[in-house]
């Protein structure tokens, strides 16, 4: 979050490269002002290296592009480290022994702060903010009716309380471990039940409808029912994902608004809380119970059960996926580093387009592929 007022101070040059040189990224955008990076480099989407190659340079023309122009959100989002502007050193000389003598001439102890807020809750300026950011999120975003869908999607970054109880507020979060240690097993149990189950020459498809054509499933058969089970999930991936997840809800409709904001608008508020990047096992396993019912009333139990449990690796992959396409620095050039970049478009620039997290998949047939960029410079 941009520092207060109070915060801001001035940088010489010698200071910026001095910072530099010791692994901080301090850059300047325009002649004046000054932005520490240092926090977001691990998470930008070009890599680390990209931010640390410039390090101590101005990047005005890195930001207008090509070979990729940064978006409204991009550069607002870029405010968030602006920490002063540039000075000479004798000015900033004088300041320090200005600084200096006010500290010996002052007999009153400095004012601290409330040691429980998150340093980045500042004081909240009611002529720029919608939202009171010390108070719990998820009561208040209902109100903001029509100003709603623009605000969810110019992003921040800055924690986000949802509740008032503590208790509550700490089932909203996940990290990203609990995941793998509450699905995993259940994966490894069910294709071992599964493939056990075939191997008794037992399931037979279409059984209900005629003895004369039912085929019986061999175990041989498991890896295949597996794959299909992962490429339905993808399909149920961006199912939720755009036509759930990115609903439109109505701006007079407190409770429908508050219930995006529950369930996805948080995520695009605040993309880098790395503890809302997966969903909590709890209300997870309510959707996974309902398609595991799905598919045993559907399918034999062996056979429905095979899709199942690849349906259910396929979330294991996508949640850990989209876990470090936010979090993680994938090397340049890998499938990784594509859907790295393709998916903080989504959350910067194209909101309505790229839904696939996993892959882009199902974005090429319902035509929402975010577009690729071309390489000349805009006016």
């Amino acid at each position: 979050m941009a520092p207060s007022p109070q915060q801001l101070r001035g940088h010489t040059r010698a200071e910026i490269q001095r910072r530099c040189a010791a692994g901080e990224c301090l850059v300047l955008v325009g002649p004046r002002r000054v932005y520490d990076l240092s926090a977001f480099v691990r998470l930008h989407p070009g890599g680390p290296e990209l931010l640390l190659q410039r390090a101590g340079t101005d990047v005005s023309a890195q930001l207008d592009g090509p070979p990729h122009r940064h978006s409204e959100n991009a550069r607002r989002w870029l405010e968030q480290y602006y920490v002063g502007d540039l000075e000479d050193d004798d000015a900033r000389q004088q300041q320090q022994e200005d600084h200096s003598k006010e500290q010996n001439s002052s007999s009153f102890p400095a004012v601290t702060k409330d040691s429980k807020m998150d340093p980045r809750c500042k004081a909240v300026d009611e002529d720029q903010e919608l939202v009171d950011w010390r108070k719990p999120l998820l009561w208040q975003v209902g109100h903001l009716g029509e100003k709603y869908d623009e605000w969810v999607h110019q992003p921040v970054d800055r924690p986000i309380r949802l509740f008032h109880s503590d208790f509550i507020e700490s089932l909203s979060k996940t990290a990203w471990y609990t995941v793998c240690a509450v699905w995993l097993p259940l994966v490894l149990y069910l294709s071992w039940h599964s493939y056990t189950s075939l191997a008794k020459g037992e399931t037979w498809l279409f059984s209900t409808f005629t003895t004369a054509y039912s085929i019986r499933v061999q175990k041989t058969w498991f890896p295949l029912l597996f794959i299909v089970g992962m490429c339905m999930w993808s399909l149920v991936e961006y199912i939720i994902h755009r036509f759930i997840f990115h609903m439109s809800p109505p701006a007079n409709n407190y409770y429908l608004i508050t219930l995006h904001f529950l369930l996805h608008g948080q995520h695009h508020k605040s993309p880098f809380d790395g503890s809302r990047l997966v969903f909590p096992p709890a209300p997870s396993s309510l959707a996974i119970a309902f398609f595991y019912v799905l598919a045993r009333v559907v399918f034999p139990e062996a056979f429905g059960t095979s899709l199942f449990v690849g349906g259910l690796f396929g979330y294991l992959v996508y949640d850990m996926m989209h876990y470090y396409l936010h979090y993680g620095s994938p090397k340049k050039g890998s499938y990784l580093y594509e859907m790295k970049a393709y998916h903080v478009k989504h959350h910067f620039e194209h909101q309505n387009a790229g839904f696939g997290i996993t892959s882009k998949l199902w974005d090429h047939p319902f035509q929402t592929l975010i577009p690729e960029e071309t390489p000349e410079k805009e006016d």
